[in-house]
């Protein structure tokens, strides 16, 4: 089957949590104006694209942006599933804690002296990810946390059902919202290790392509749409 799926996967708009700097993984939290806002330029951005189909995690913060996005765009009559394998991933005991004592305690774990000196390691390729992530379960008191691989086979598996359910009806525009880390345990592994340059804004739009049984990411982290929207939604 030739048939091509085009996914817009963009992570949700800021919420309460994101600007209070909290872990937010399995907790969640509503959109704040500021991501309501952005996820209304997203859709304004996207306005030129049709979507047959939307997907969002079973967190009201994709929810949320999801509806927003649609409304913006003038197709709010689309159907809405939610996948709770496109969740956030679980941190366990790290949950609703401050952000900077669970990346602070991970970038100590992997012999890093402070966060800033473990992300730049990880945008250098000398760490990934996963050994952070991996950090996390090992550190999360509770037992609850998610490995990288974990979050990787579910988001991933997802990704896979929403491209064999709508193959069966020729090429589409598909609109997925996810979250910041399972957005990059999805993609990182099919080729978006190469396009990943920076951490994943609230909004940012990654594109992937889904032909001949193969994934190929052709963006990751696109702020562009966002942009665009901003200059029409100002106008």
């Amino acid at each position: 089957m030739n048939t091509k799926i085009t996914f817009y996967i963009a992570r949700h708009g800021k919420t309460m949590m994101n600007t209070l700097d909290k872990v937010q993984g399995w907790c969640d939290s509503p959109l704040t104006k500021e991501g309501i806002d952005v996820a209304r330029y997203l859709g304004y951005g996207l306005s030129d694209i049709e979507f047959r189909s939307a997907y969002c995690s079973d967190l009201r913060r994709t929810r949320q942006t999801i509806q927003i996005i649609l409304g913006a765009k003038g197709q709010d009559d689309i159907p809405i599933t939610e996948l709770s394998g496109l969740r956030e991933a679980c941190f366990g005991s790290f949950e609703a804690d401050f952000n900077h004592f669970m990346w602070n305690s991970a970038a100590l774990y992997l012999h890093h002296t402070s966060t800033e000196s473990m992300i730049k390691a990880i945008m250098e390729k000398e760490i990934s990810y996963r050994e952070v992530l991996d950090a996390i379960k090992t550190l999360d008191k509770m037992g609850m946390a998610e490995s990288f691989s974990q979050v990787e086979a579910r988001t991933q598996e997802s990704l896979l059902e929403i491209a064999k359910k709508e193959e069966q009806n020729g090429d589409v525009n598909i609109l997925v919202v996810s979250h910041g880390m399972s957005i990059l345990a999805m993609l990182l592994g099919i080729g978006g290790d190469r396009l990943f340059t920076k951490t994943l804004d609230n909004a940012a739009v990654c594109k992937v392509i889904y032909q001949n049984g193969q994934f190929s990411v052709e963006s990751m982290g696109d702020m562009s749409y966002v942009e665009k929207g901003k200059k029409e939604g100002t106008k």
